[in-house]
């Protein structure tokens, strides 16, 4: 019987999918170009970049050679292959990188409903069961999409989805400082969220803990994707340790991110 939590964020995950889709389905292909604030990338940037990164999950679930091939090339240019994967796919026909896009997120889809629940499949860190991969795709999609909403204008209303993000931003407290050659806290922080929808907060870590983070999960979620500056985020921290977290949060792999410039207080 499948998981009914990898069901869940496997669906979660095309509906992510399906609401970037909704943006740029209709844009005309000057529209395309329109900057977004990721320095130099442009909403086909954007797009590109997911549907780079989706083909990399989907050989990394099907294809552990073709995965390795992916990786050694990219380790050939390791400060720059994220951005010319982008630029590749980028410089296509607007029509024919959505038309990619959507193809690769079906093939993805299928791919990780018939992954074994238990198996760890490769990837850039350490091995991921297919419902975390499927988690960090849904976290990188919306940040991509936030990024596009942006571009467009658009105010995005936040999901239950966000609980994906948000669960991902706290398990990767550690990496924030290591990323940065900084030794982690010893102790647990407590994170305590407001739901999108109003509910019961999203709670993570010992209820008694001292170093503690509160606040909108759409302000974190916003932090630890670093697509908003913490000043313009509605969020508390209660100590020092918690305190420097808030400026180095990130919930993605790879190098410590450059985040954004504080714009115009909070949303």
């Amino acid at each position: 019987m499948p998981d009914p939590s990898a069901v869940a964020v496997f669906a979660d995950l095309r509906a992510e999918g399906g609401e970037l889709d909704s943006l740029v389905a209709e844009l005309p292909a000057a529209d395309w170009a329109r900057a977004t604030p990721a320095s130099g990338w442009d909403i086909a940037h954007q797009v590109a970049h997911l549907h780079w990164t989706d083909r990399a999950s989907l050989l990394a679930l099907t294809d552990a050679d073709g995965f390795g091939d992916m990786v050694r090339e990219a380790l050939k240019a390791p400060d720059s292959f994220v951005d010319d994967g982008a630029a590749e796919g980028a410089a296509l026909p607007p029509a024919e990188l959505l038309a990619r896009w959507r193809a690769g997120r079906v093939a993805l889809d299928a791919a990780l409903d018939a992954a074994s629940p238990d198996a760890r499949f490769p990837w850039y860190g350490p091995p991921m069961k297919a419902n975390s991969m499927a988690g960090a795709r849904l976290m990188e999609t919306w940040a991509h999409g936030q990024d596009v909403a942006d571009a467009l204008g658009v105010r995005r209303t936040p999901t239950a989805r966000l609980r994906h993000v948000a669960r991902i931003g706290v398990r990767a407290r550690d990496y924030a400082y290591a990323v940065r050659g900084l030794p982690a806290p010893s102790a647990e922080f407590r994170v305590e969220l407001l739901a999108p929808d109003g509910g019961d907060p999203w709670t993570y870590g010992p209820v008694d803990a001292g170093q503690r983070v509160s606040g909108p999960a759409l302000d974190f979620c916003l932090l630890v994707t670093q697509r908003a500056h913490r000043d313009d985020l509605a969020l508390t921290a209660t100590g020092p340790d918690a305190d420097r977290w808030l400026d180095i949060a990130q919930a993605f792999a790879g190098p410590a991110g450059a985040g954004r410039t504080p714009q115009a207080g909070p949303r």
